[in-house]
């Protein structure tokens, strides 16, 4: 039923409360999990007037792909990893297309800060043509 499972994460806390059942759900569906970091090249502190270079972001990102290869390795499960750039929403549904489910964590903001930095995972639920299974943060 779901032969390739779509996880992205961005080394959150949010992102480890939903690998236990990224890897959950892998193994019922012996499924391969797709691991995505995305470098997010949209903030505005990037680059030369910023703390972080893109090169940063991309050496980052290779760390918490490993990190949870090693994991998805002890458990069984067939791993493909990526780091990509850009705009982290867009290329989560761009990825999709090539899988039969996404898990993703959020972080549950509410109110304000909801409204001010959006969420990249509402934003993959309500436009992906795969479905989306959420996990909020433990916290």
């Amino acid at each position: 039923m779901y032969d390739d499972i779509l996880f992205p994460t961005d080394g959150s806390e949010a992102a480890e409360s939903a690998f236990e059942h990224a890897i959950n759900q892998a193994e019922a569906f012996d499924s391969t999990l797709h691991v995505l970091f995305v470098a997010n090249t949209n903030y505005q502190d990037l680059g030369a007037t910023g703390s972080r270079s893109v090169d940063d972001l991309r050496e980052s990102g290779r760390a918490v792909v490993e990190e949870i290869e090693s994991a998805a390795s002890d458990a069984a499960v067939v791993t493909e990893t990526h780091v990509e750039e850009g705009d982290p929403h867009k290329r989560i549904l761009e990825y999709a297309d090539e899988t039969d489910m996404i898990v993703m964590g959020t972080r549950g903001r509410s109110g304000i800060d909801r409204y001010l930095l959006g969420s990249v995972t509402e934003k993959v639920v309500r436009t992906a043509d795969v479905p989306v299974f959420t996990v909020r943060d433990r916290d």
